[in-house]
């Protein structure tokens, strides 16, 4: 039988506390260290997929980002979120969809996805995500991605997920997109244990 996404995630967020999840970071590192190294302007159009109610958009909106949007398949996430932010809330779009059910009617400057992309196991999922990307990332527009590694987990809130690789990443968005930056990564959880993480850069072609 097939499991229900949104029923499953509106589960996990209605029941487990921001730290009792393996993704916790109080500060997303990486992502940030994403931002930086590329000089992402604070004007950028970022779309944050499957953010849950990561810390990260925290951090952007501290650092002076004015146009973030955070979609995710838990209406619960978002709430969690919300209301962590209190009324900075109100400088932050959000989004409650699947990301292959998403058609915004503006493209993004970045996009980011750590550990949404790699619960998508269909290959005619992992395509349309792959075109969705495409056509709503701006040209020259960033996309950072990380997923488990191919030494990581097999599987992730009781999920199964795909493990990627470099060329794995490139298989799918190499007609689309350049390969800027590639890098393996070990995830400290919450429960002491550690995940590896693969994290790509990539910029939309001409």
């Amino acid at each position: 039988m097939e499991i229900n996404k949104k029923q499953h995630w509106e589960n996990v967020f209605a029941t487990k506390k921001e730290t009792e999840v393996s993704w916790y970071q109080e500060k997303p590192e990486t992502s940030l260290q994403f931002f930086e190294r590329n000089n992402i302007p604070k004007t950028a159009k970022i779309l944050e997929i499957g953010g849950g109610d990561s810390y990260l958009i925290d951090n952007l909106l501290e650092q002076g980002f004015e146009s973030i949007t955070l979609l995710d398949i838990s209406e619960n996430a978002i709430e969690r979120i919300k209301k962590r932010l209190g009324e900075k809330a109100e400088k932050v779009h959000f989004v409650v969809s699947d990301i292959l059910d998403f058609s915004p009617s503006e493209k993004f400057d970045v996009i980011h996805d750590r550990a949404c992309f790699h619960f998508l196991t269909k290959e005619e999922d992992i395509q349309k995500y792959a075109a969705l990307l495409s056509d709503i990332l701006e040209t020259n527009g960033l996309y950072f991605v990380g997923t488990f590694s191919e030494s990581g987990p097999l599987k992730c809130s009781g999920l199964e997920i795909t493990q990627y690789s470099k060329e794995k990443f490139l298989k799918i968005f190499g007609n689309d997109f350049s390969l800027l930056n590639s890098f393996e990564e070990a995830h400290k959880t919450p429960f002491e244990t550690t995940q590896n993480f693969i994290f790509c850069e990539f910029q939309k072609k001409m």
